[in-house]
């Protein structure tokens, strides 16, 4: 029986300072996060970051928190349900970090006798520090745990047309009545090595303004390129003018050069260019979260209106929009039946 893992980043169980440590621990720890070398990554997490940081977290944290718990986990609760709605597979839903686990998630699709999975990444571009953690843990509990089964992942779909036009017609949603000057496509940072160290070419990507636009297999797993194809795709179905809209980077952690320009930088300088409504939407997740919710919504738009600026609003990501719902349900579907097809013949 075919079944699928639909898997999100995941979250704290509370916005406690006492869960968000835990949390912190194995996000970063993971050597797809923070690829450091075991010793030099236990240092930095274990002996200053996790001193400190849970704290904060923490209260970033409770400012966002919902009701029914994490917005993540929420919000991706309803994505799987209207999903499994619209299906008659099996579907179940896990977290890279935190519960419910990969582990759980791959239990709840077992007992339901599954043994063909599609793992389906809620990430719409690849990063080894998102899509390659995934893939690499889920063939880890696989191949220990449930050797019996096959297990396929989903690529990226940054590059899909369904996704390029639900999230086009998001944008155009939130902006309905909303005079605005500039469209900031904010994606979450990576560091500049990651994008290298994920070219199988092993000389592409000088991360300049021409290599994400020269035709390479690198392409496959450039974080970078994915995003600005994302942000190029959109722009074409909305026909935005060139000089209304740009591309920058969010969530730093630690000193090494990320992907640039910074997200914060440019919100902080746009009002002074004459930048004074701004909208501000946040491609690399699907679900809203705390990079979302209190990152973008709470704290770019304090710092955009503190310099000067008008009025800013925040798109939300596409959560269980029904047109979102259904993109995912039809591509569970296509893989369905052209791997029911593969068996027949």
């Amino acid at each position: 029986m075919k079944g699928i893992l639909m898997v999100n980043l995941g979250s704290p169980e509370s916005p406690t300072a006492k869960d968000v440590k835990p949390y912190l621990d194995e996000f970063l720890m993971d050597k797809y996060v923070i690829d450091y070398p075991y010793i030099l990554r236990a240092l930095l997490v274990k002996g200053i970051i996790l001193r400190s940081r849970p704290k904060a977290s923490a209260e970033a944290y409770e400012k966002i928190w919902w009701e029914e718990g994490s917005p993540l986990i929420v919000l991706s609760t309803r994505l799987k349900e209207a999903v499994t709605a619209k299906l008659s597979t099996p579907v179940a839903l896990a977290m890279r970090y935190g519960k419910p686990s990969l582990e759980e998630g791959l239990d709840e699709l077992a007992a339901k006798g599954v043994d063909h999975v599609l793992v389906v990444p809620l990430y719409p571009q690849y990063a080894m520090a998102t899509t390659r953690t995934i893939v690499e843990k889920t063939e880890e509990i696989r191949s220990r745990k449930f050797p019996f089964m096959l297990m396929e992942h989903f690529a990226p779909f940054y590059n899909k047309p369904e996704y390029a036009r639900v999230l086009s017609q998001s944008i155009k949603d939130a902006l309905n009545g909303f005079q605005y000057d500039h469209i900031l496509f904010s994606y979450h940072g990576v560091p500049e090595r990651h994008i290298r160290k994920t070219d199988p070419t092993g000389s592409h990507c000088h991360i300049d303004s021409e290599c994400c636009s020269l035709k390479s297999t690198a392409h496959q797993f450039c974080y970078r390129h994915q995003c600005y194809e994302t942000t190029r795709a959109v722009a074409e179905i909305l026909k935005l003018p060139a000089e209304r809209y740009s591309v920058t980077f969010q969530s730093r952690l630690g000193r090494d050069k990320w992907l640039e320009p910074y997200t914060d930088k440019r919100i902080a300088a746009m009002p002074a260019e004459g930048i004074k409504n701004l909208a501000v939407v946040t491609p690399a997740f699907v679900s809203d979260c705390i990079e979302t919710l209190e990152e973008i919504a709470m704290r770019a738009k304090d710092d955009f209106l503190g310099n000067g600026g008008k009025n800013f609003i925040t798109i939300p990501c596409l959560n269980d929009r029904e047109d979102w719902t259904d993109a995912v349900a039809g591509w569970i579907s296509d893989w369905v039946d052209e791997t029911t097809q593969t068996m027949h013949t």
